[in-house]
């Protein structure tokens, strides 16, 4: 028997990837540029920390819920639900020029309902895939698709990339995933259910798969590489700005032209390449990408941003099937929420705030010395590669017993 999706159960999981992709990309893509051009400028490593915090909560909650109580789809049109509610009054709130705190603390409750929304979808579509390591790039290319469109709408057709339009756009595309959800096949809690119980709420038997040694490896690892990686959305953008180039959303888009191919090569990848050697390579393109942004030319940002698509795909895609082949089926909402929080949480907390920092430390007489920025996040992930090559040991097969 077939073990490939039927025609509309894959129009269904990859129209699901595309909507909250675009959704996500219409707001987070060019809010740096809307709170520089705000006046806010100066709280876009706080901004985008607030998604860290969140991350330290809400995905784990939502991930036990998953598992244990709650339909992942009802869960899905909740969030959508808060999402498109508190888009609408950040935005409106940064448009009427509302203190920074104010829009901070805004950014935040929005953060807490967003922080589990993608870990929830892809887990919701790997449930409904026999072999996840064959369907689930042909799938999980439509939010690519979903996020190139966000962009070019921003940049080309709505000119919005530094306006708060693009706030409201999200909120109405975030509606859109809301109603999209009656519509996915039901996906009831895979866990038996038991006596309510905080510890239970908040996942802590979780991190017991950190025991591990390859559990650990991969998750942190993850982590781990988060730090560094989070300076793609927020500073980019900045610096073309500063080198004079127009529809920043539109130039970033290219990172999902390679994303995109790399989506469509990840079932042959994941059958023939181990997975510790996607993994390496993931982060050996991660550190080409920010030598060439050190480079501070035109053409060296153009070339890394189009190799993020392949270093994202490399790394946190099989990232994903690990957890959906490794892990018992009755735990995987929660493992997925685990590796959120670390990458969200964890890695883009430090990675927000830290690299923040760093450009502070970078400028000089407000401008910032680009070449040294990306020369040292250049050096963190080098460090995370040499982490990850020393951690992570692939299991001694048992000797076949010897015939008597």
């Amino acid at each position: 028997m077939s073990t490939l999706p039927t025609p509309r159960l894959r129009l269904l999981l990859g129209g699901l990837f595309f909507l909250q992709a675009h959704a996500i990309a219409l707001w987070f893509v060019p809010f740096s540029s809307v709170l520089k051009q705000h006046g806010l400028g100066g709280i876009t490593a706080w901004a985008f920390a607030s998604s860290g915090v969140a991350a330290f909560f809400s995905p784990m909650i939502t991930g036990v819920l998953a598992d244990r109580r709650l339909s992942p789809a009802f869960l899905l049109r909740l969030l959508a639900l808060g999402m498109a509610t508190l888009l609408s009054l950040t935005f409106w709130a940064i448009e009427k020029g509302w203190g920074p705190f104010w829009v901070l603390g805004l950014v935040q409750i929005l953060q807490f309902f967003s922080a589990p929304t993608w870990g929830l979808t892809s887990m919701l579509v790997l449930a409904q895939l026999r072999e996840p390591g064959r369907h689930f790039g042909p799938l999980r290319v439509w939010g690519t698709y979903g996020w190139m469109l966000a962009g070019l709408l921003v940049s080309v057709v709505l000119h919005a990339d530094g306006s708060t339009v693009t706030g409201f756009a999200a909120a109405l595309a975030w509606l859109g995933v809301a109603g999209f959800t009656f519509l996915l096949p039901a996906s009831p809690p895979q866990a038996a259910r038991s006596p309510f119980a905080w510890r239970e709420l908040f996942g802590l038997e979780t991190f017991s798969l950190l025991r591990d040694p390859q559990h650990r490896a991969v998750f942190l690892g993850a982590g781990l590489l988060s730090i560094p990686l989070a300076a793609f959305y927020p500073y980019t953008p900045m610096h073309l700005q500063d080198l004079g180039v127009l529809g920043g959303s539109a130039v970033m888009s290219l990172g999902q032209v390679s994303e995109a191919l790399s989506m469509y090569a990840m079932a042959r990848l994941l059958m023939e390449v181990r997975l510790p050697t996607l993994l390496n390579c993931a982060i050996a393109v991660a550190l080409l990408r920010y030598l060439l942004f050190a480079t501070g030319t035109v053409w060296g940002l153009v070339a890394g941003v189009f190799l993020h698509g392949i270093c994202f795909t490399l790394f946190f895609i099989p990232a994903q099937i690990y957890i959906e082949e490794r892990m018992p089926k009755e735990i995987r909402f929660r493992a997925q929420a685990l590796m959120t929080l670390l990458i969200s949480g964890f890695g883009n907390l430090l990675g927000y705030l830290g690299c923040g920092v760093l450009r502070s430390w970078c400028e000089v007489g407000g401008q910032t010395r680009w070449g040294l920025y990306w020369g040292v996040l250049a050096v963190a992930v080098a460090a995370v590669g040499v982490y990850f090559r020393l951690a992570y040991r692939e299991p001694v097969p048992a000797l076949p017993a010897l015939s008597k």
